[in-house]
Parts: structure tokens; sequence; C-alpha cells
């Protein structure tokens, strides 16, 4: 009885190959990519000694993530969104070999790490919405809960061995090192990639152009539920970020190891939550799922951020991250379910905007509040501020409170049509 109510359900990788060769290829190329993420910051510190140069990559890659990300919806709306995945994927292995070249000079360039940063958010960008609406064609519409929980476990997996791998490597056998193993994820990902048929649907006339975003905000607006959705996310991120406080925090902690436990506990957090996830199948109201998650997420970090105790600090970021990932899988659930697919890759795009710029103005946030109030309160009345939102939300948009999976009408709607494609 206990298995069957926890653990990681794959019958979305049981039942559809196509799907699995989906999830592979994002799977190996997620740790290569997070490796060479850490590889990045590594090697530009060790070139500048500059903390402010490696804080600088997160505004390098924030333009061309949102411009990017938002033409990305588009054309994922407008073209087959297969072959818009296998390009930027090549993209991106190109970004992998500039990489190499670089680090192989005897005096490699800072500026163009930069440049390679600001090439991948462009391919990030335009690649994400295909990818997430990928998801939706590719899973049966009943199991896109499962596959939420899925998606999940792959990136917090990846989130915690790739920076390990990618910081050991860099240090022990040198950057370029690291690179040539990320090109060699993305060779992999490629291969899996090249035998997805994805559903075949008619490519629009004329050219993909803003103007057909409008449409995509347009049904967001409209749909209260999905904005509240965006809007506890955006909050989420914006009022209780901590990820980069953490070295400052570690400095009020005796213990050598402090700083790695702290950046360990949340990924940890989620991947646990992602892996006992097979009691979300009896919860059927996914915006309250949603909202109260998040607060959580909140409650979390007011514990981690007003301890003076290690312990407590790194139980309270696992509490926060396991928060996050229930009410992430339960976002990605509601999304899939009830977007209908000829806007799903707009909306994706939409999506982008709460986790590429929440987590940025979050930094900021904090690091305005600590420079006003101190660490420990800037931590931990963000968390209260992020509570106290995301509980409100649901009462100033009902709807996202009163979404029922089993009786809405747009789940309905996108469950007939998907029907109809198999």
């Amino acid at each position: 009885m206990a298995s069957a109510n926890w653990g990681l359900d794959l019958s979305p990788l049981r039942v559809s190959a196509t799907y699995r060769r989906l999830y592979a290829s994002g799977f190996v190329t997620n740790i290569g990519s997070q490796a060479t993420y850490v590889t990045v910051a590594y090697q530009l510190k060790q070139l500048t000694n500059s903390a402010f140069a490696v804080g600088v990559i997160g505004l390098v890659e924030l333009a061309p993530l949102i411009i990017f990300g938002l033409y990305g919806g588009v054309i994922a709306d407008h073209f087959n969104r297969r072959n818009i995945v296998l390009v930027s994927e090549f993209g991106l292995m190109c970004a992998a070999i500039a990489l190499i070249i670089n680090a192989s000079l005897a005096h490699p360039s800072a500026l163009m790490l930069y440049i390679v940063v600001a090439f991948v958010a462009v391919g990030d960008g335009l690649q994400r919405p295909s990818l997430d609406a990928l998801n939706q064609e590719l899973v049966p519409h009943e199991m896109q809960r499962q596959a939420s929980a899925l998606g999940m476990f792959r990136w917090t997996f990846g989130a915690i061995v790739g920076p390990a791998i990618g910081g050991f490597v860099a240090v022990m056998y040198g950057c370029r090192v690291v690179y040539i193993a990320d090109v060699v994820t993305f060779a992999v990902s490629l291969g899996f990639l090249f035998g997805i048929k994805a559903v075949v649907r008619p490519e629009r006339e004329g050219r993909p152009s803003f103007a057909s975003l409008r449409v995509g905000f347009a049904y967001a607006v409209g749909r209260r539920d999905l904005l509240g959705t965006y809007l506890v996310d955006l909050a989420a991120m914006m009022l209780a970020y901590p990820m980069f406080m953490l070295p400052f925090v570690a400095d009020h902690f005796d213990q050598t190891y402090a700083l790695a436990a702290l950046y360990a506990a949340m990924p940890l957090g989620a991947l646990v939550a992602s892996v006992t996830s097979k009691w979300t199948v009896r919860v059927h109201h996914y915006g309250r799922a949603v909202a109260l998650a998040a607060a959580l997420w909140g409650v979390g970090i007011t514990i981690f951020g007003w301890t003076s105790s290690l312990v407590v600090a790194v139980l309270g970021l696992f509490w926060a991250g396991a928060a996050d990932s229930i009410s992430a899988m339960f976002r990605g659930t509601m999304w899939n379910q009830s977007i209908p697919p000829d806007v799903r890759g707009r909306m994706a795009s939409i999506e982008m905007l709460s986790y590429s710029i929440g987590p940025r103005v979050g930094q900021f946030r904090s690091g305005a509040m600590t420079a006003a109030f101190g660490l420990r309160t800037s931590l931990a009345l963000g968390g209260l501020a992020c509570a106290g939102v995301c509980a409100a939300l649901p009462v100033v948009l009902p709807e996202l409170w009163n979404f029922d999976v089993r009786s809405n009408e747009d789940v309905a709607n996108v469950a007939s049509i998907r029907a109809q494609e198999e």
C-alpha cells in the first residue's frame, strides 16, 4: 500500500517511446549544461578574480532570455516544434564548441565567455517553449501530472550532479575537459531527438511575429486561474529567492562545509519531493496546491533566514525546495492539461518570464534589503511576505482556488482536442 502512494510514477515513460527519447535527451543534456554553467563561472573567476564579473553573467543572460523566449513561443505555435528543438540544440552544441576553443587558447578571453553565455540564452529562449509544448504533445492527457513529476526529477538530479561534476572536473582537470564532455552530451541528446516523431501540425501561413504574442497575453489574462499561477511563481521568486545570499549566510557558521550543505539542501528537497510524488494523484484542486505549496516555500525560507543553527537552516532550505517542487509540479500539470495546443508555445514563453525575471529581481531585492536591514531580516521578511502574498492571491483570484481538474471546462476542451489528435 505504501509503495502505491509514494514513489515516482514512470507510466509516461512506459507508454510512449517518443516521450522516452525526449526525456532521455533532456536528462543527458541537463547534466552537461549544469556542469558547464558552473564551470563558466569558475573560469571567469579565474580570469578576472572579480565577484562582480561573475555576477554580470546574470545580466548578460536576462535580455536575450526574455526577448528570444517570447519569440520562441511565437515560433513554437507557428512551425514544427521538433525541428525548432533540434536546430536550437545544435546551436547550443556549437556554443559548447566555442567554449572549448576559447579554453584552449594560451590566454582565454573573458569577453568570449560573455558572448557565449548570451548566445546560450538565445538558444534556451528559442528552445524552451517548443520543449514544453512537446511534453504536452507526447504524453497522454491523463498522464500529464506524472510527466510533470518526472520532469522535476530530471531537473533536480541534474542540478545536484551536474554542478558537482563540473566543479570537480574543472578544478582537477581543467575547464576544457568539462566543455568537451558537454559537447558529448549534446551529441547524445541530438541522437535521441532525431528519433522523435512529433504531432504533425499544419504550419501557419505568413511569417511569425510578435503581434501574435498579443493573442497569447490576452488568453493568459482571460484565464484568471492561469494568471494566478504566473503571479504565484513571480511572488515566490521575487520575494524569497535565496540562492545569491547563500555565501553570505555560510559566513555566519563555523563549519567548513556550511556553503556546500546550504547549496545542496534545496535541490535535495526538490528531489525527494519528486521521487515521492505518487500521492499527488489524489489532489484535484491544482490551484490550491500551487498557492499553498508556494506559501510553504516562503515559510521554509523564513526559517532558513532567521535561524542561527546550520542544521535548522539546511532543514529550512530542504523544506523550501520540496514545497517549490510540489508547486511546480502542479503548475506544469495545470498548464499542460488546460491550455489548448495551438497556444501552448506562447503560454510557455510567458511562463519563462516568471523563472527568468523572478530570481533576478529577487537577487536585487535581497541585496537591497540586506544593505538596509541586515541579512537575516532580509531573508526572513522576504519569506514571510512570500507566504502572505501566495496565500492571499487565491482570495483575489478565486478562479485559482476553485480550479478542479475533474470539472474544469478548459481541461475537458484540451482532452477532447488531444483525443482527436491521437
